[in-house]
């Protein structure tokens, strides 16, 4: 796997996810600061707007609204250029567990994943909905019984939805209609067998890669944070793995994004773990930065 030169951009975090390239900066979620901020090529933090309930997966409408999951109270919030926020749609009613990760088609639909079931207290593995967010806040189910959907990339032609299965084992594909409509759902890179264990400790070490957030590239490869292996790797259609990156101190990697402005630079969020009863009083997360060779494509 390649070696490559792997560098801190910020150090401090409570928990980094939902990284994104917008508007010439980064942009990330920190769960337990609270928090989305923006960080500048020297590491300069500027916080945009603080979310109670725990920030993750971030989008932007056509107009320019940020969208951000706000985790425990299931809301999907609409930011105000002021760091405002407004409620753009409520979706408790279609989660398991708490909200999670989200990707924003071009047409302003909102892809949202939740836990399924209650992963920090040890509970019992159990399928999600991904639900779609209209651009009128109208909340639909999109997709059933995924395995802790996390991690989503859209095509750049528009018309491909791919989503990670945490407790899955795989990646899988959705034809995307411009209405939001998914179809034709199909397997697109599988890494093992699916987990066949109720007790979560033993779930767990069934999973060969267990993908968390990512990125997809130029050559329709995904980059994708594998949260218990400590690495990011790049995933090739079918499930190959052909590259890997690791970070300093050994650190999990639990979300990735390409950006910069070639987008062959790949932000890494890590942290020792992912616990919350370790992150939320700690500040030990990093992000970092690393070049690649394949630029970003698709969203987000």
């Amino acid at each position: 796997m390649s070696d490559r030169n792997v560098k801190v951009l910020f150090e401090g975090g409570g928990f980094f996810e939902g990284p994104r390239w917008h508007d010439g900066t980064w942009w990330v979620s920190d769960f337990y600061r609270h928090q989305v901020a923006t960080y500048a090529a020297d590491g300069t933090e500027t916080v945009r707007v603080t979310v109670d309930a725990q920030p993750s997966g971030l989008g932007w409408m056509p107009d320019g609204t940020m969208l951000v999951v706000s985790m425990k109270d299931h809301l999907v919030l609409a930011v105000g250029d002021d760091g405002s926020t407004s409620v753009h749609a409520d979706i408790s009613a279609y989660c398991g567990g708490i909200a999670n990760d989200m990707v924003v088609d071009r047409h302003g639909h909102a892809f949202v994943g939740n836990f399924g079931f209650d992963l920090m207290s040890g509970g019992t593995p159990a399928p999600a909905d991904i639900v779609r967010v209209d651009p009128d806040g109208t909340v639909t189910v999109a997709a059933e019984a995924i395995d802790f959907p996390n991690g989503a990339v859209i095509t750049p032609d528009g018309s491909t939805f791919i989503v990670g299965e945490t407790m899955g084992n795989r990646y899988t594909a959705f034809d995307l209609a411009e209405d939001g409509t998914l179809s034709n759902r199909r397997v697109w890179a599988e890494f093992g067998p699916k987990p066949d264990a109720t007790d979560i400790a033993a779930a767990l070490g069934q999973l060969v890669v267990s993908p968390d957030g990512c990125s997809l590239d130029a050559d329709g490869h995904i980059w994708a944070a594998d949260a218990l292996g400590n690495r990011a790797v790049r995933v090739a259609p079918g499930g190959e793995i052909v590259d890997e990156i690791r970070v300093p101190g050994d650190l999990g990697v639990y979300a990735c994004q390409l950006g910069g402005e070639d987008g062959r630079t790949l932000l890494l969020c890590a942290a020792p773990d992912f616990f919350e009863h370790n992150r939320a009083v700690a500040r030990e997360a990093v992000l970092f930065t690393t070049t690649v060779d394949v630029p970003h494509a698709g969203l987000p």
